[in-house]
């Protein structure tokens, strides 16, 4: 099983941080012990805003549940709560006046514990109510509603251990082999990964489909642009061939094809910004 870690703090997926966070206050917090091996963080959202504004993000390979509270949720005060499956594409939300976000990134292949009898791969591009995979559903009011952030948490810590994620040697298996993608730079291809776990290249892509929900060249792909993002937003000239190369890039090209076609904007719009 994946070894629990602290929240990250990097802001790797999200485009244009600082700007974010003029905006809105946002912080990560860690669930309770019981719940770490399967769960990235909870993600806190605050905003009160003068005038709209438009947050971008490049998923990661994880399941969200989110439980939302906006100015103009209407007659729904309570909020709501939905399951976001993996974004493929790029996330834009607009946020305006007053609102409220709780979240629950769960590890690569760690959501599938909590909801076992369908895989993951059924949610990926797809946020549905929380109602239609959860029982009992959550209430968004209890998580929302507390001033103390500590209590928040606290509410999260308690419906999530209430659902009881079962054991599951795959879902470890498969959090492993994404914790791998991700940290390890020389794994750059699922055929060499299938070799390193003694597995058929179809039995790795579906084993990441129904715990993870998308392919193994999907999330080695995934954090490889997300590395890209954060040196071209955090370093004044990035050399972008050597870069390519540092993420298994056959040249600059591709590499830059891949991070246009994911973030919707070519590097070079990022570094000059």
């Amino acid at each position: 099983m994946a070894g629990p870690r602290g929240p990250r703090r990097d802001t790797r997926g999200i485009v244009d941080a600082p700007e974010l966070f003029t905006h809105v206050r946002f912080r990560r917090r860690e669930p309770a012990p019981e719940l770490r091996p399967y769960l990235e963080h909870y993600w806190l959202i605050d905003w009160d805003l003068p005038e709209p504004y438009t947050s971008h993000l490049v998923p990661h390979p994880s399941v969200n549940l989110v439980f939302e509270r906006y100015a103009d949720c209407g007659d729904d005060e309570a909020g709501f709560a939905e399951v976001s499956g993996i974004g493929l594409e790029l996330f834009t939300q607009k946020l305006e006046g007053r609102g409220r976000v709780c979240g629950v990134q769960f590890r690569p292949g760690g959501f599938h514990p909590f909801a076992p009898e369908r895989p993951v791969s059924e949610w990926t591009g797809r946020r549905v109510p929380a109602s239609e995979v959860f029982a009992p559903p959550a209430a968004p009011s209890a998580v929302l509603d507390p001033a103390r952030e500590d209590e928040r948490i606290a509410a999260l810590d308690a419906y999530l251990l209430a659902l009881g994620p079962e054991p599951d040697p795959q879902a470890d298996r498969a959090m492993a082999l994404a914790e791998l993608v991700r940290t390890d730079r020389t794994v750059r291809r699922v055929s060499a990964l299938a070799r390193a776990e003694g597995v058929s290249v179809r039995s790795l892509q579906r084993l990441f489909a129904t715990y993870v929900g998308v392919g193994p060249k999907w999330v080695i792909l995934r954090y490889r642009i997300h590395e890209a993002l954060e040196r071209a937003e955090s370093e004044p000239a990035v050399d972008w061939a050597e870069l390519a190369a540092d993420l298994g890039y056959s040249d600059q090209a591709h590499l830059v094809r891949d991070f246009t076609a994911t973030v919707g904007v070519p590097p070079t719009a990022l570094t000059a910004r």
